[in-house]
């Protein structure tokens, strides 16, 4: 038997990069109302391999080998953005995690909007 952990290792990492991105776990990018929202998320990846061979006193040959992988995948918030105004919500973890973001989205649009509206009073 001939161990490729090269091989496993590739084919294990295309397939961690096919499914670790916002669109897999999250969604794509959304519009609300003149906001484009685009979903945030960390990865973390750990990968472990071995492989050995050896012969036994009684001339018996052996080899053998694994591979493994693991993947955490959390939604830590959105980037916002207006115009050329960007604004991050982050998703606390003692939140109800996503759902919490999306509660915070229409205070960050009055916030924004405020805050233009303040601009253009100055002006």
């Amino acid at each position: 038997m001939e161990i490729h952990i090269e091989e496993l290792l590739e084919k294990i990492t295309a397939f961690i990069k096919s499914e670790a991105t916002t669109d897999t776990i999250m969604g794509e990018s959304f519009k609300l109302g003149q906001f484009e929202c685009v979903p945030v998320i960390r990865v973390g990846i750990g990968f472990g391999s071995g492989a050995g061979g050896g012969n036994s006193p009684k001339n018996s040959q052996g080899e053998g080998g694994g591979a493994g992988a693991g993947m955490g995948i959390e939604p830590i918030g959105f980037l916002v953005t207006k115009g050329e105004e960007i604004s991050f919500i982050g998703v606390s973890k003692s939140s109800k995690g996503i759902a919490a973001a999306f509660e915070k989205i229409p205070d960050l649009v009055e916030k924004m909007i405020s805050k233009k509206d303040k601009k253009e009073t100055v002006k």
